[in-house]
């Protein structure tokens, strides 16, 4: 309202897979377009290098890639409205504590693994803190290449350590893997718990893995159960698109782009001359104060603002465990669709 009603257009630009494609894909989509903001790019490795471009040419980044990292390098034009990494490790490990206590379930060792990206490092040190702070044992620790084909090794020494609970940050075909080895070798430990990227419990996870995704939990920083009309709205019109519920990734844009009208909105009240100037904008995301509106309507928390680095001091990441073949929120507990299923039914030591 306060730029006179103009509409936000979105356009797209594929970012490939390497950093000389997205670098190039940031480049085209800047000069092309002008872009007010850039959102994206999920992969961590790949929104670092695209951050060069947008800082240089002072274009806005509002970032959905989790890696720690992104937002300790001194960028001044981009924030990130979701949890971090190193959160979403310490999440998975309060989350498994949590439940181990409320079902009477003692648990005080546990394996700590991740695929060997910055991500998967940001996710398992957020998990070691957690656990040290917790006065848990790390019984395991492994880092893996990310295009592990054969996880039977990893799986027996975790079996050997005797390790309570698993704490795992996987992408997509390294958590196929993993579960269909854990499932083979009849070694399942009391719970196993992902943390971060999209392993697990998303969509096509559970369609991949059929009844062996059952039990199985990760984070997220995006909540699908928040019972809010505005998020209820975009659960049932995406599902009625896409085919089922929302994605990390397409609950991180949602509201990243919710944030960026509300900067826009409060840009346009404080710099009416020049409201779309970059250093304009960028005092509008830091002076963003919001406890209410569709973008807190669909945020995991019910309060996002912005510290210098650009995060939000008041994230926070959601777990969703697979029940009867779907992902359910289980956690936080106060804000849970169904109550969680621990340890494993399945579970062999």
């Amino acid at each position: 309202k306060s730029l006179g009603g103009i509409p936000l257009e979105l356009v797209i630009e594929d970012v490939g897979e390497d950093a000389m494609s997205a670098r190039l894909a940031t480049e085209s989509i800047i000069s092309k377009h002008k872009p007010v903001a850039v959102l994206g790019l999920y992969i961590s490795r790949l929104t670092t290098v695209a951050s060069e471009i947008t800082e240089r040419e002072k274009v806005i980044m509002v970032a959905d890639a989790l890696v720690d990292s992104i937002t300790e390098v001194g960028r001044q034009y981009l924030f990130r409205p979701s949890p971090k990494a190193s959160m979403q490790g310490r999440s998975a490990v309060e989350y498994v504590i949590e439940a181990a206590e409320k079902s009477g379930v003692k648990v005080e060792k546990v394996a700590i693994l991740n695929e060997d990206s910055s991500f998967g490092r940001s996710n398992a040190i957020g998990a070691v803190q957690a656990a040290l702070d917790n006065g848990l044992t790390i019984v395991y620790q492994k880092e893996y290449p990310y295009d592990i084909t054969d996880a039977s090794s990893i799986v027996h020494g975790i079996a050997t350590a005797k390790a309570d609970f698993v704490v795992h940050c996987p992408y997509f075909m390294d958590a196929i893997i993993f579960a269909q080895a854990f499932k083979e070798l009849n070694l399942i430990p009391k719970y196993i718990a992902g943390m971060g990227a999209c392993g697990y419990s998303d969509p096509e996870s559970i369609e991949a893995l059929g009844a062996i995704a059952e039990y199985y939990s990760n984070t997220c920083s995006y909540n699908p159960a928040k019972d809010t009309a505005q998020n209820r709205k975009f659960v049932e019109e995406y599902t009625a698109q896409v085919g089922h519920i929302p994605t990390e990734g397409a609950g991180m844009n949602y509201y990243g782009m919710w944030v960026l009208k509300e900067a826009l909105e409060l840009s346009g009240e404080l710099y009416p001359e020049d409201p779309l100037n970059p250093d304009n904008l960028r005092n509008a995301f830091l002076k963003l104060d919001l406890t209410s509106g569709p973008a807190v309507d669909t945020y995991p928390t019910n309060h996002i603002s912005f510290d210098g680095k650009g995060d939000n001091p008041h994230a926070r990441a959601t777990i969703l465990q697979v029940i009867n073949g779907e992902s359910k929120v289980v956690w936080p507990f106060e804000e849970a669709e169904v109550k969680f299923v621990f340890p494993r039914p399945d579970a062999t030591y």
